[in-house]
């Protein structure tokens, strides 16, 4: 049994601007544009990402800064005597052959941080407008049904009306009082669907489920501007950003391979140190003006030097195997991204290439023709050469092709938004 039906004698329905079905949700008003807008200013996890290249651009900036100098102050003093020595010195760790590889790991990973933040925002773009589509598939069903019920409910009435007269059987009554009550049962749960798409669309805009919002275009809108712009073969999958952040990866990973084999060579730290000290002994001896006293001396003392660090034993073996595993892993990561996202654009354009046909022998031929032939037949009814049967029959034949239609026209933007994602455009 077919799903749903609509007048049997009239046919006065405008399916093609579904009004009703924007009124799932009044509130705050939004295009497509709008709320992938929104989306990339509130949706929470893109903002976390934000913070991750913030955070790497900071440990980028302390890659770049310099040890600081190590200071210590000493003080001697000779027990029960009169002895003492002070001592200030200052170490300073030069890290002649690690901070330039240190800098080049830091920035790879900040251009990595940036890619995986460009990645987030075309999956957050593309689930946005899948969303948005998706709620606009709901309205339009709904609007239909809406449309739908509406009409036979006033037929209902009439040949209730009629057969209250004796001027029709009482089974057509019987006939289309069922499909009221049916189309009745299927409003509810399409009005269900309607709602969860909003609610689905909202998370994505980081709104709360009891927020208001409308969508403001219509399914055939958003398929009409995704036809428009939607051939985009001049974007190749080497540009998509989570391709681009696997390559940075590799990069990264040679860098750190560079920080690891740096760690095993030598280094360098100066140091130097200044010391004043005051001694003496218990003995007395003629001064400078012939007399005695106590002998007693101040002495100052500069030292400089430098320390090398000898790696004899530990040159960072293990931790430049584990980085050269580390970096095999990221080439076979960055190529597998690339047949990734080859295979994944090749499907999209194969998929939007058959959607878009789809859409176009629906309104060329399939729906003009399916409208005239219920038109007919409707007519045929009036003049009471044809039963209701016969009207429903081709009435349901009439809205499977509506139902048909919507399908091919959610189908043609999902794969518009499929070719936007697997291109990694963000239009």
């Amino acid at each position: 049994m077919t799903r749903m039906c609509v007048a049997v004698v009239a046919i006065g329905v405008n399916l093609a601007t579904p009004a009703k079905a924007q009124e799932v949700s009044r509130g705050e008003d939004v295009t497509l544009a709008q709320a992938v807008a929104l989306a990339l200013s509130r949706e929470p996890s893109l903002r976390a990402v934000r913070a991750d290249v913030e955070m790497a651009r900071g440990m980028s900036v302390q890659a770049g800064l310099r040890s600081n100098p190590i200071t210590s102050i000493e003080r001697r003093q000779e027990p029960g005597g009169t002895d003492s020595a002070t001592e200030i010195g200052i170490e300073w760790p030069l890290g002649l052959s690690r901070r330039g590889p240190l800098i080049a790991a830091a920035a790879a990973e900040v251009s990595v941080s940036e890619y995986e933040e460009a990645d987030v925002r075309r999956q957050l773009v593309a689930d946005v407008s899948t969303a948005y589509g998706e709620a606009a598939a709901a309205a339009r069903e709904l609007s239909i049904t809406d449309e739908v019920l509406a009409t036979i409910s006033k037929q209902l009435e009439l040949l209730r009306a009629r057969a209250q007269q004796g001027s029709v059987p009482t089974l057509d009554r019987d006939v289309v009082d069922v499909d009221v009550r049916r189309i009745q049962a299927e409003r509810a749960v399409r009005s269900g669907r309607a709602e969860r798409a909003l609610i689905r669309l909202k998370r994505l805009l980081g709104m709360a489920p009891e927020a208001t919002l409308r969508i403001t275009q219509s399914l055939e809108q958003l398929v009409t501007a995704g036809v428009t712009v939607g051939d985009m073969t001049a974007n190749q999958p080497a540009a998509r950003p989570d391709v681009r952040a696997a390559e940075e990866r590799v990069r990264a990973a040679d860098e750190r391979v560079g920080t690891a084999r740096s760690e095993g060579k030598p280094d360098v730290t100066i140091f130097g140190s200044y010391m004043r000290m005051d001694t003496g002994f218990p003995q007395q001896g003629f001064g400078v003006d012939g007399g005695l006293e106590r002998v007693r001396a101040q002495f100052n003392y500069v030292t400089a030097g430098a320390m090398v660090s000898l790696p004899l034993w530990n040159r960072q073996q293990g931790a430049v195997a584990a980085a050269s595993a580390a970096r095999a892993a990221a080439v076979a990561r960055a190529e597998s991204a690339r047949l990734t996202a080859a295979a994944e654009l090749a499907d999209a354009r194969v998929r939007f290439a058959q959607a878009r046909r789809a859409v176009s022998l629906y309104q060329d031929g399939v729906r003009p023709l399916a409208r005239r032939n219920f038109e007919t037949v409707s007519e045929t009814y009036s003049l009471g050469r044809a039963t209701v049967f016969d009207v429903l029959s081709e009435q349901r034949r009439y809205l499977e092709t509506e139902r048909g239609y919507t399908e091919a026209l959610s189908e043609a933007f999902a794969s518009w938004v499929g070719l936007q994602r697997a291109t990694g455009d963000q239009r």
